[in-house]
């Protein structure tokens, strides 16, 4: 029977899984769709944090959110990248975690979500916590008690 050390899990701290800002690829709120498509484009992800210029959170804009506001009835509407800025797309009500937060409500927020941005107490962005990184600490829990 596999088992795991659940206070080991439950006691890890967000700060620990988190991506750090500095690496994550994000866009401005003001940028044009232009620009947020080749960010999600060349960056591989199907979303992106939207930050203001002090780093705050805003949103997240994704590159289906931007496809449905081009695609016209007949065809893309692709004047609409430059015309368009990522604060008229982005979703602006997403769940957010704080770095303080407990790791039981980050595994709920990541069933739903790829991944949930991290803010600190002034909603400054300090990273994201991916589903991947729950997993692999699940894994690699498990692995530890198969050995055992």
């Amino acid at each position: 029977m596999y088992s795991f050390d659940k206070e080991i899990i439950l006691n890890t701290k967000i700060e620990e899984l988190m991506v750090s800002s500095d690496k994550v690829a994000h866009v401005q709120f003001d940028n044009p769709l232009e620009h947020a498509l080749l960010v999600l484009t060349k960056s591989g992800y199907s979303a992106v944090p939207v930050l203001d210029h002090a780093y705050r959170l805003k949103g997240l804009i994704s590159t289906t959110m931007i496809m449905d506001t081009v695609l016209g009835i007949q065809s893309f509407e692709m004047e609409k990248l430059s015309q368009l800025k990522v604060e008229d797309v982005m979703n602006s009500s997403i769940p957010t975690l704080k770095v303080n937060h407990d790791f039981m409500r980050a595994l709920g927020l990541t069933i739903n979500h790829p991944f949930v941005c991290i803010e600190d107490d002034q909603g400054f962005f300090r990273g994201i916590l991916t589903r991947r990184t729950i997993i692999k600490l699940f894994a690699k829990n498990l692995n530890k008690s198969m050995q055992s």
